[in-house]
This record gives structure tokens, C-alpha cells and sequence, in this order.
């Protein structure tokens, strides 16, 4: 039970617009937002906010050289109770073993299913 304070979210996508909407519906979900749109700004961030972070939503396609796969494994690393959602419009990511409690969703996903993920 949080007690009306904010949960701290990271929100790593590559398009400006999804990136935008989807940090938009946390917010009014109560959740402070950190946006990035590359893995390697993102593993700076699970670095130094690692304990903070509550969730963490990433697309598998990034800018910059890194993917969100590998940033979902290296979070799992850093931060083993992280919620973490991995999100893609070209199907199913194959998640590798050690990130297995992943959760994945198929873009176009609604927003209200993500933020059930996100609660449970």
C-alpha cells in the first residue's frame, strides 16, 4: 500500500507519441514518469533509480544500439522485484529464460490492460 504516494515508472520507447500517451496514462494512474527513447539511457536510469522504480515499460525496437529485450534482462538483474511489460507491434518477443516472469503485450494494446499488469 503506497498511501497516495506516487510509484515511479520508466517508460522506454522509441516513438515520441506512444512514448507520450502511454507516460500520460501512468501519471493519471498515480505513477511518476522517466521517459527514455533508447536501452542505454534506460540502463543509466535502472542504475540509478533502480530500488525506486516500481515498473518499467519498454518497446523491443529502440533507438540507439540496444534493445528492449536486453534492457529487460539487465533490469531483471539490477532490480529483481521490478515490474517490468515488454511491448511490441511485430509479435512476440522471444523472452530469454532469466526474464521469463515478463510480462508481454502485442502493440495495438489498450491501455487499460496494460495498467491491470501493471496492478497486479
Amino acid at each position: 500500500m503506497n498511501f497516495g504516494v506516487p510509484s515511479l515508472a520508466l517508460v522506454v520507447e522509441d516513438d515520441p507519441l506512444q512514448r507520450e500517451v502511454l507516460s500520460d496514462a501512468l501519471k493519471q494512474d498515480n505513477m511518476d514518469v522517466i521517459q527514455c527513447e533508447s536501452a542505454e539511457a534506460a540502463e543509466l536510469v535502472v542504475a540509478r533509480f533502480g530500488v525506486e522504480l516500481t515498473l518499467m515499460v519498454t518497446d523491443v525496437e529502440l533507438a540507439g544500439r540496444g534493445n528492449g529485450i536486453e534492457l529487460a534482462s539487465f533490469a531483471r538483474q539490477r532490480c529483481p522485484g521490478l515490474r517490468i511489460i515488454v511491448v511490441s507491434g511485430a509479435g512476440r518477443a522471444a523472452l530469454p529464460p532469466d526474464v521469463s516472469d515478463i510480462n508481454f503485450l502485442a502493440k495495438p494494446y489498450r491501455i487499460s490492460d496494460l495498467l491491470d499488469i501493471a496492478h497486479r
